[in-house]
Order: C-alpha cells, then sequence, then structure tokens
C-alpha cells in the first residue's frame, strides 16, 4: 500500500492477488468505519494501512466472511488510534472539530450516510468512550451483528448489547432527531451566505437560531475563537466584526461536504476553511468552522464513502 492505504501489490499481467482485490472491493466501507470511528481522514488512512499489513498475513482459506473479518482487523486498529488521538486531544488548542470531507454526490442522496457523517453527529460520538463509539458506529450505522462487534471489540456479546444501549441513549439524547432535507439546509445555507458575505448583521440574525453554537477550529495554527461561542447576537456580531478587521475579500462557494450542503470559504482567493452548519426548524442552531489548514486536504477532491 502507499502512503494513502492504496493496496498496490499485484502479480504478473496487471492482475491482482486475491488478498489485494477482497482489500480493494471493501477498502471504500473500511476507510467509512475508520473515519467514523476516527474522525480524521488522516488517522483513518493510518489505520488501513495497518488493516493491509495484517491481511496480507492471514491465510485466507481459513476465512469465511472476508468482509468482516478485514471490518474486524480495521475496528481493532482504529479503536487503538481512537485512544491515542484522545490523548493527543486534550493538549490541542481550542474546539476540536471533524476533518472535513467534500464527498461524491451519491453521499448526499443516501441519507443515512449523510447524517452518520454529518458534523453534528461526529461532534455527539466525541462525548463516547472509545469502546462505545465504535459499538454504535458498528451497529448503529453499519448494521453489523451484535457477535460480529463482540470479536471486533474483544466484549461479550451480552456486554456488546448493554453497550449499544447506552450508546444509543447518549446520542439520541444530545442529537436532534428532526430529519432535515438537503434541499431545507441548502435554502437556510444560502440565505447565511448572502448575509455572510454582505455583512449584513440583520441578515445572520434572521438565519440564526436564538440558541446557535459557533465552534470554530484554527487547531492553533489560524486564529480562532478558543471557546464555543453562543447566542445569534453573539455569533453574528463576532462574524461582521472579523470580518470587518480583517479587511479582505471573501468570497463563498456551495459544497457537499460530509454529504451534507456546506460553504468553501476563501479569503483574497485562497481557501481559508470550510463552514458546516446544522439546521432545525429552518434556521442554524450550529456553525462548525474548521480553519486548521491540517484538516483542510480533503476538499480539493472527492472521497468516496460507502456503508456496504
Amino acid at each position: 500500500m502507499n502512503e494513502r492505504g492504496d493496496a498496490t501489490k499485484g502479480t504478473a499481467g496487471g492482475r491482482t492477488d486475491p488478498a489485494t482485490e477482497a482489500f480493494l472491493a471493501h477498502r471504500n466501507l473500511l476507510f467509512t468505519v475508520a473515519y467514523e470511528m476516527l474522525g480524521s481522514a488522516a488517522d483513518a488512512e493510518d489505520a488501513l494501512q495497518e488493516t493491509w499489513l495484517r491481511w496480507v498475513k492471514v491465510d485466507l482459506a481459513q476465512v469465511r466472511d472476508q468482509r468482516a473479518y478485514l471490518v474486524r482487523i480495521a475496528t481493532r486498529r482504529a479503536l487503538d488510534r481512537l485512544r491515542a488521538i484522545r490523548r493527543r486531544k486534550e493538549d490541542y488548542v481550542g474546539p476540536w472539530l471533524p476533518e472535513p470531507l467534500l464527498t461524491t454526490p451519491d453521499v448526499a442522496e443516501d441519507v443515512e450516510l449523510a447524517e452518520s457523517v454529518s458534523m453534528a453527529l461526529m461532534l455527539v460520538l466525541e462525548t463516547l468512550s472509545p469502546t462505545e463509539r465504535a459499538v454504535f458506529v458498528l451497529r448503529e450505522v453499519f448494521g453489523i451483528s451484535h457477535e460480529e462487534i463482540a470479536a471486533a471489540v474483544g466484549k461479550s456479546s451480552a456486554a456488546v448489547r448493554q453497550i449499544a444501549h447506552r450508546a444509543r441513549r447518549h446520542v439520541e439524547s444530545r442529537h436532534p432527531r428532526e430529519v432535515v432535507s438537503p434541499g431545507q439546509t441548502r435554502v437556510v445555507l444560502e440565505s447565511f451566505q448572502r448575509a455572510l458575505e454582505t455583512r449584513d448583521l440583520q441578515g445572520l440574525l434572521d438565519v440564526l437560531a436564538p440558541h446557535v453554537v459557533l465552534l470554530s477550529d484554527g487547531g492553533g495554527v489560524k486564529q480562532a475563537a478558543p471557546q464555543p461561542v453562543t447566542g445569534a447576537g453573539r455569533v453574528a456580531r463576532m462574524i461582521v466584526s472579523g470580518l470587518g478587521k480583517a479587511r479582505v475579500a471573501l468570497t463563498s462557494e456551495a459544497a457537499v461536504v460530509n454529504g451534507n450542503p456546506a460553504l468553501l470559504l476563501r479569503l483574497d482567493g485562497e481557501i481559508d476553511g470550510v463552514i458546516a452548519v446544522q439546521v432545525e426548524d429552518a434556521r442554524i442552531t450550529g456553525l462548525y468552522y474548521v480553519r486548521n489548514p491540517h484538516k483542510l486536504t480533503r476538499i480539493a477532491s472527492e472521497t468516496p464513502l460507502t456503508l456496504r
């Protein structure tokens, strides 16, 4: 595999060996599992690299279900990385947001997939323990059996059922149940975009929910609010004031990021960041602004994701 986690080993005549064929057939699924567990494309790629290195040592004749076996390996590797990431996040400067992915059109068309990789849900998953997150992702998102999950996380089936119930209840209590269509989100986002580009304070107030929360991730590299900013008035004034002080030409364009409508922001023509939103009752309740340049490497080209 190369540094992006692509299997490259082959045989004469350009044909790939069975291990490579199996890995490539499930690669997008394995990346999606790892990304939903980690919130980081870079770490997900590393988990896939480790999965590949273990997979090529497996005797395929002893494997009954290659997909399940690969998911099991990827889950274990992602769990190890998730525990390490949690320690890194303790030293992270300011709010931590998932790494945004420019996604293919089919991701947005798959409601369950788009919801599972949305910024809003990914942030809720950050509040779970590593094992709870793995169990929730495998069970609730990918529909994997309790028995297969037990083998992946090193727990009994009974324990996995309890963890799944606890994690599901935790997520449901923190994530809105209202289903907002991409079209509805785009309408709200377009209003926000117009107000943003014209520095229209009242326009921002009209589209922001009274209890809106702004999280901005600069990673200590780019300027960002060190703490969450709450309330439509505070958020709107901060945006207008910040743009006024910057004295730069702001442009934005619509994009599909993590399967949902979002904005790519440019300052003086250079990519500055990605804004994702959470919408409820036709207003924005969550603004997620990723400025950390180390997290903007996957918005130049589309990343394929899948639940199958």
